[in-house]
């Protein structure tokens, strides 16, 4: 008995020791929880940011500046986040390359805005740097060219995305119009050509019967013969004398000359 109940002990006091040792191990995968994160805490950092941001109207691009060029410049400034840039026309450009021929140059552009990271920046940036040189060196492309820049008070980049997106919806629709206008068109023009072939059919059988009607009633009246079929025939060769009379009447006189004289030949 006592063996028994010394066994019993061992185990209830393994057990104990088992359940100690798994407990801090229970807590640890307790505690380990995935991190949420909080997206309206992100969404407002990012508001944030944005509200801090100031936007630069750029009224003339000079040529070979690109917005690569544009970033590099005005980053010496601050910060800059965006840059967009307007390209020219299509008309305009190929306006601009038939006059200047092979010396036309690359892609232009003709405005831009620029975003930086600090209103502040963006704000002393369009009073100081508006009518100042591009570039003093006289070996660089833009020498001589001057900054044409102004802050925009109260503006943002949406602002600028809305006004792109409602452009690009009113030249769909544009070119959806001229579309559907084009299509009228050539239906009609189509209907057209189609009756005008109907009607010159109806007259060329209209021509054809009245020339029918006409011949009928000159068989009729027997003011044309009916159609004989020729045969082409071989004119016979005559041989003509001196007097003009041919060979084979002047035989036919001799022989019957002969015949009433009874002269044989």
């Amino acid at each position: 008995m006592n063996r028994f109940a010394m066994s019993e002990e061992f185990d209830k006091e393994e057990q104990t020791l088992n359940e100690e040792t798994e407990e801090p191990e229970v807590q640890r995968k307790r505690k380990r929880k995935p991190h949420k994160i909080d997206l309206n805490e992100l969404q407002n950092d990012f508001n944030v940011k944005l509200s801090k941001r100031g936007v630069v109207y750029l009224a003339r691009v000079p040529p070979r500046m690109g917005p690569t060029k544009v970033k590099l410049l005005l980053s010496q400034f601050g910060t800059v986040t965006r840059v967009y840039l307007v390209e020219e026309d299509r008309a305009a450009r190929k306006r601009r390359r038939k006059a200047a021929g092979g010396n036309a140059g690359g892609k232009r552009y003709i405005e831009g805005w620029i975003e930086f990271e600090d209103k502040k920046v963006a704000k002393s940036v369009g009073n100081e740097l508006n009518g100042t040189p591009i570039s003093n060196r006289k070996r660089d492309v833009h020498c001589g060219e001057l900054w044409s820049v102004k802050y925009l008070r109260n503006f943002k980049w949406s602002h600028l995305t809305e006004k792109v997106a409602y452009e690009r919806r009113v030249r769909e629709q544009k070119l959806r119009v001229e579309m559907m206008h084009a299509k009228r068109e050539h239906a009609a023009y189509a209907k057209l050509v189609e009756a005008g072939e109907i009607m010159d059919r109806i007259q060329h059988r209209r021509e054809s019967r009245r020339d029918e009607n006409l011949s009928s009633e000159q068989t009729l009246h027997g003011l044309t013969s009916p159609k004989r079929r020729k045969i082409r025939q071989s004119k016979p060769i005559a041989e003509e004398d001196q007097d003009g009379t041919s060979f084979s009447s002047t035989r036919k006189k001799k022989t019957v000359s002969s015949a009433v004289l009874g002269i044989s030949h």
